[in-house]
């Protein structure tokens, strides 16, 4: 099965693929259903075919919005623009768009977003007519209806979201964060809004104004907000049903959700086709990365979000996290000195871990920070030029974190 990891940045593009990943999927900014993610900028295109020339693998580009009618023209306009990316095939959930992307890359595949809802074996016949090569079905479909969607299908490519944030909206078809935030979750600017606390409250027809609280738990609700996707224990039943693709969720998410989640499938895969290959340690790592409560989503049961099942009730807690992403290695300059990409702050003396595609973690009580100059400091914060000093060997694209002690 292919592993489709998420991008955005140069940075998680690299890792994606450094870590294990066989496709990275990624957007740009007037077109993908993630606005808010650092989308590859124009000017990129070198670095992304150099990242394809030394890692292999496919790149597919995101244009999953629901187009309204000016939205049209400007993607015809782009279309030039778009040519200059080594893009290998487009997600798209609008098929009005289809023609128009293809007559300008006729030999791109075409995926159908997960945002299209395809969640039967008629629907997806009927869009493998129209020349989508895999279908990344709506995360609603369980493992029965993808095995007959495949038996009706056979030439047709599955993909399903494997892990990562599940919506409780229906394939994310949401109005809430636009109706609450004025941000459209359709148009890739989703606030969470589901994720809000809320609070129940009665108002007395003659009496507007004054407010009589429904507790709930602690006061506030989380009825809305559903369990985070990990499928990592189930890949056999995933492979038995006809999946042809994994795909991870979490573009806005940070360089180290990448790394982690996408070695811990890696490992897992390798192992579903050769048991001697060891990814149990690996996948206990998903547990350290920042996450809400796990559940298996639609799969095997009526979904995330179902005040009637124990195992798929709302979450009631926020994101669960026991590490801070500190940074990534880059070049050995000196032994033992290395560059660092530093996203939090790093202090001298520091208890840090260490991990890397296929080092489940290092640890080092006794690291220096130095200064451009390799002068000793106290400590080196984002968006500063240093190096730090370890007597741990390290490579580059390796992950800095610290654990958090409360």
């Amino acid at each position: 099965m292919e592993l489709l990891s998420p991008g955005g940045s140069i940075e998680k593009i690299r890792t994606a693929f450094t870590y294990g990943a066989d496709s990275v999927y990624f957007g740009l900014k007037d077109f993908s259903l993630r606005t808010n993610a650092k989308n590859v900028e124009y000017g990129t295109q070198d670095e992304l075919r150099e990242i394809k020339k030394r890692f292999g693998g496919k790149y597919y580009c995101t244009v999953n919005i629901y187009f309204h009618e000016d939205d049209i023209s400007k993607l015809q306009a782009k279309l030039d623009e778009i040519s200059d990316y080594p893009f290998d095939a487009f997600i798209l959930s609008d098929i009005g768009i289809l023609d128009i992307l293809r007559s300008k890359f006729p030999d791109a595949e075409y995926s159908l977003s997960t945002q299209a809802s395809c969640i039967n074996s008629r629907s997806a016949k009927i869009y493998h007519d129209m020349g989508f090569k895999k279908v990344i079905l709506g995360r609603e479909t369980p493992l029965k209806d993808i095995r007959k969607i495949k038996d009706a299908n056979p030439d047709l490519e599955l993909e399903a979201f494997v892990h990562g944030a599940m919506c409780m909206a229906y394939s994310g078809r949401c109005f809430l964060s636009s109706h609450l935030a004025g941000r459209s979750a359709n148009f890739g600017d989703c606030a969470h809004t589901c994720r809000w606390n809320y609070r129940l409250a009665l108002e007395e027809e003659s009496r507007p104004g004054r407010y009589y609280p429904v507790l709930e738990e602690n006061e506030w609700t989380t009825i809305m907000s559903s369990k985070d996707l990990c499928m990592i224990d189930h890949l056999a039943d995933l492979r038995d049903a006809g999946v042809d693709a994994l795909k991870i969720e979490g573009r806005m998410k940070s360089v180290y959700y990448v790394a982690s989640v996408t070695r811990a499938y890696r490992k897992a895969l390798d192992h579903l086709y050769d048991p001697s290959v060891e990814y149990k340690s690996y996948r206990d790592e998903l547990f350290n990365v920042s996450h809400r409560e796990y559940s298996t989503g639609f799969f095997y049961g009526r979904g995330p979000i179902d005040v009637d099942d124990d195992i798929n009730k709302p979450t009631t807690d926020g994101y669960l996290r026991d590490y801070l992403f500190l940074g990534t290695i880059g070049a050995q300059v000196k032994p033992g000195i290395y560059e660092v990409d530093i996203k939090n702050q790093i202090k001298t003396g520091d208890n840090l871990e260490f991990i890397g595609p296929d080092v489940l973690c290092l640890k080092d009580d006794n690291i220096c920070v130095l200064d451009e100059s390799f002068a000793p400091i106290e400590h080196l914060d984002h968006c500063r030029s240093g190096f730090i000093k370890t007597s741990v060997p390290l490579k580059e694209g390796y992950i800095i974190r610290k654990e958090i002690r409360l």
